[in-house]
């Protein structure tokens, strides 16, 4: 499912340690939701090869992206293995964000102070991940887009849906939830009606960002 940074989901789902059958009972409940792309970090001994799995099955349906991509040889297995976006947490070298531009593959690499996130601005990054944006707060959002102007910003970080619309309205124009959308032990367990309720409740409490679309 390869997009332009335009039509990319405000919101991502983030699985991080999982194995393959949790990983597919996860996406297979997110497909058709509010929330159109999931992150799957190398955090995993057999990373590599579920995302390439997760691809082959969902990648019609879903964006399915890398997180925790911290070499050029990560970049490039997860790249060959079709994912739709990268993410780390820190900064992409001039030539990884190169080759993600060169394979259509949409660049997330993380930052904190105002020089990390010029030199992605600089470095040409698609989006910039604000990581881990519960320690500074959605006020920082605006803060940092004063003297840089408007910036394609991602949360990620202490995110849930109690404060989702707060850090969309303070200036983030993306967000990444990890254990603030499904219980772990639900993933873990394969419990599907469980990640069923907390997605509906998800969605329930999406309601009421306004003007704001997943």
């Amino acid at each position: 499912m390869k997009q332009s940074v335009e039509e990319f989901s405000k919101i991502t789902a983030i699985l991080r340690g999982y194995d393959y059958a949790q990983v597919e009972t996860a996406v297979t409940v997110l497909c058709g939701s509010v929330i159109s792309a999931v992150e799957i970090t190398l955090n995993h001994p057999d990373a590599k090869d579920i995302i390439r799995r997760i691809v082959d099955k969902f990648g019609d349906r879903i964006a399915v992206g890398a997180g925790t991509v911290l070499s050029a040889e990560d970049l490039q297995d997860v790249v060959e293995a079709g994912v739709d976006f990268v993410l780390a947490p820190s900064l992409f070298s001039r030539d990884m964000l190169n080759y993600c531009r060169h394979h259509q593959v949409i660049s997330v690499p993380g930052a904190l102070s105002p020089s990390e996130v010029y030199q992605c601005v600089k470095d040409g990054a698609d989006i910039i991940k604000i990581f881990p944006a519960g320690t500074v707060g959605s006020k920082y959002f605006k803060d940092i887009q004063a003297p840089f102007g408007p910036l394609p910003l991602m949360a990620v970080g202490g995110i849930h849906a109690g404060n989702i619309a707060e850090y969309l309205h303070a200036g983030a124009s993306y967000v990444g939830i990890a254990s603030g959308l499904f219980r772990k032990e639900d993933i873990a367990g394969g419990n599907t009606t469980g990640m069923q309720r907390s997605l509906e409740e998800f969605a329930l409490q999406m309601e009421g960002v306004d003007g704001e679309q997943c």
